[in-house]
């Protein structure tokens, strides 16, 4: 599926959705006299999605891809903070939102993962690069590949029914 805007990309909202959760989780009076841990998740988990927006409107596919391994990293940073929130006791009344959180942040994670891997088996270099010729290039790429689809789907049903009826004689 192709967005238009990142705001359309369902790991941004997710990105979005942690970084409001974090924000509402450090609120929680356990948090003050805890050193800089409030500010540092706080940082990461908003790195997420403003890592993601930068390399969408960067319009490269290196970049974008560089700017996902960021928002990717930052993930993990969001996920590391919550183990070691998880181990402190002035925390253990916010167990199941510290969870909640590590649990989200690994959801973007392999989102992220997966989008980037699609990206690197894409011959696009990227919206920036796109010449009317080569969009319409791409486009009946695309058709072209939904009919030869098609075609082999009826043909594997030909091929099925032609067994059905050859095992019934």
């Amino acid at each position: 599926m192709k967005y238009k805007n990142f705001e359309d990309v369902p790991v941004w909202n997710d990105g979005i959705q942690l970084t409001a959760q974090v924000f509402n989780v450090t609120r929680d009076r356990a948090f003050h006299g805890q050193g800089d841990i409030a500010n540092q998740i706080q940082r990461a988990a908003l790195s997420i999605p403003n890592n993601i927006a930068e390399g969408f409107e960067r319009g490269t596919t290196p970049e974008l891809l560089q700017f996902l391994y960021y928002a990717k990293g930052s993930a993990g940073e969001v996920r590391s903070i919550c183990h070691v929130i998880e181990r402190i006791h002035a925390f253990d009344h916010l167990k199941s939102q510290i969870s909640e959180l590590k649990s989200l942040a690994r959801t973007i994670s392999r989102q992220i993962g997966g989008w980037a891997f699609s990206l690197q088996e894409s011959d696009i270099p990227g919206t920036r690069h796109l010449t009317e010729q080569s969009k319409r290039i791409y486009s009946e790429r695309g058709k072209a590949r939904t009919m030869l689809d098609g075609l082999k789907k009826q043909h594997e049903e030909r091929l099925e029914q032609l067994k059905k009826d050859r095992g019934s004689h």
